[in-house]
């Protein structure tokens, strides 16, 4: 049976189209992928993202304990501040990639919904092998989560939730609404627009949408309901990496662009595989891709470089509606993904011309 987030019956009233999504029972679309992608560009949408995991992380040795199995160092972070890094298996492969932001007494960790029951998992045996002390909290089931995304948002929502608008990218705050509605609101995203995203309990969540969303069904209206389709053509534009498409427990955070977001001088899990990879170059590069024809490359697409046979396959693909034109992320070998290198992706049997292009291919003004 799937699962549904708070918001469920918000979704259904406002005519969105359901899909099974990890095992949650989520909003593809409700009017049209392209609509809801363009007034996230150009004014702001509202995303329910409550199916992804919320941990809360707290005790002796939690500081400790994050940065043995975070990428970044986390005693260099402040109170109030987000960072996105990963955790990582031994061998340098990406078990999840995520978000840790630092509260004055506990920490709290957003995972990707179907990583959860790993993380925790990992997490568990993690603490048993080391002996490390410290007390785990899934907060998932109790607490609703939505995005807040586009140029006009910070504009919007400051007008209910204060402090906002002071806020800096990748910092956060906790506070109450009329003294009732305790929340966490972060200005970070998934779409590469300016926005933030608010944690909330779940009983109170059908009430803080009808607050944030106001009148959504107004032509003019500067919040709109999207769904996961938008979402999906928004990060893609914005170069932003999804697990199970560019990252897996099989690619390394070097060969994903990632390495900003690995700190090699510390020691943590699977530092010393990484190093190895950073020191010797990844055998391949996750690229931009930009295609002549308006047909789409998906995941799995195989890609050929002018003189050679193998280079690389797509991992992810789409009309990008603000670029209008063809755009897909991929990984190639490393000496074939330099900005200009044409490739030709085979799409279901039809052979289209490329070119590698720089990430991200959307950049907001």
């Amino acid at each position: 049976m799937l699962q549904h987030t708070p918001f469920y019956d918000f979704h259904v009233e406002a005519g969105a189209k359901m899909v099974d999504f990890g095992g949650w029972e989520m909003p593809i679309m409700y009017r049209s992928i392209n609509d809801e992608h363009i007034q996230t560009r150009t004014s702001g949408s509202i995303f329910d993202v409550s199916h992804m995991g919320r941990l809360q992380i707290s005790g002796k040795d939690a500081e400790a304990f994050l940065n043995y199995v975070f990428t970044r160092d986390v005693t260099a972070q402040k109170v109030g501040q987000c960072r996105y890094g990963l955790l990582c298996n031994e061998r340098g492969g990406i078990l999840d990639d995520v978000i840790l932001n630092r509260d004055k007494k506990n920490w709290l960790m957003v995972v990707n919904a179907s990583n959860r029951q790993k993380v925790l998992a990992h997490f568990t045996a993690v603490r048993k092998e080391k002996g490390f002390d410290f007390d785990i909290a899934d907060n998932t089931e109790s607490t609703a989560m939505i995005a807040l995304q586009g140029p006009k948002v910070i504009d919007k929502v400051g007008e209910h939730l204060e402090g906002v608008k002071q806020l800096k990218r990748y910092q956060f705050l906790t506070d109450s609404f009329m003294m009732i509605i305790k929340y966490t609101v972060s200005r970070t995203g998934y779409t590469g627009e300016d926005g933030v995203e608010v944690i909330l309990p779940a009983k109170m969540a059908p009430k803080a949408m009808k607050l944030l969303a106001g009148r959504f069904d107004r032509p003019d209206a500067t919040l709109k309901p999207a769904g996961l389709g938008a979402r999906d053509t928004l990060r893609l534009e914005a170069g932003m990496p999804l697990y199970g498409h560019e990252l897996s427990e099989d690619i390394d955070p070097i060969s994903a662009g990632l390495g900003w977001a690995v700190t090699l001088k510390k020691d943590f899990l699977g530092a010393e595989a990484l190093r190895a990879i950073a020191e010797k170059g990844p055998r391949q590069k996750l690229v931009g891709l930009e295609f002549a024809s308006r047909r789409i490359a998906r995941q799995g697409t195989p890609l050929t470089g002018q003189n050679s046979d193998g280079m690389g396959q797509v991992t992810s693909g789409t009309f990008s509606p603000t670029l209008q034109k063809s755009i897909a992320m991929a990984y190639v070998d490393a000496p074939l993904a330099e900005v200009g290198t044409e490739v030709i992706a085979d799409i279901k049997g039809e052979k289209i011309s490329g070119k590698v292009v720089p990430l991200p291919f959307y950049k907001r003004p």
